[in-house]
């Protein structure tokens, strides 16, 4: 189960990769909100984020118009780290090396089909494990100081 949210400015693109995620037998959890009236995105990110923490959620997807907010929203909740995605590359490599278990996008920064793709190879990618589980622990350490 993927827990997906959102703030007023990423509306559309929420809907998007609820479809997306439906067309792929994907299920997810929608957070909220479901309005372009004006909100704060914590009340949205901030949820999402304690489900992938909890383990009601495996993985979750964040969206507001930069993607800024809601990934140092997600970042806040022990236990999780989310990455801020507008490339390829960069959605691979996060679940490769740092074992992703969130990402954000922001709506104004990449369009709906990039989008569509980062969510596509962050989902499909693995972590590798070995040497950058060493590093994932010692960065989640930092969690307890």
């Amino acid at each position: 189960m993927i827990a997906i949210a959102c703030d007023h400015g990423a509306v559309a693109l929420k809907e998007a990769i609820k479809a997306h995620l439906t067309q792929r037998g994907l299920e997810y959890k929608d957070f909220g909100t479901n309005s372009t009236d004006s909100c704060d995105y914590p009340d949205f990110a901030g949820p999402a984020a304690l489900a992938v923490a909890s383990g009601e959620c495996d993985r979750g997807i964040v969206c507001c118009t930069t993607g800024l907010g809601v990934s140092i929203t997600a970042n806040k909740v022990r236990g999780i780290r989310c990455a801020l995605l507008s490339d390829i590359m960069s959605a691979r490599l996060t679940r490769q090396h740092n074992d992703t278990n969130m990402m954000a996008l922001g709506a104004g920064v990449v369009g709906e089909k990039l989008a569509l793709e980062i969510v596509d190879i962050w989902l499909d990618t693995a972590f590798e494990g070995g040497r950058h589980q060493r590093r994932v622990e010692k960065m989640m350490a930092y969690e307890g100081k």
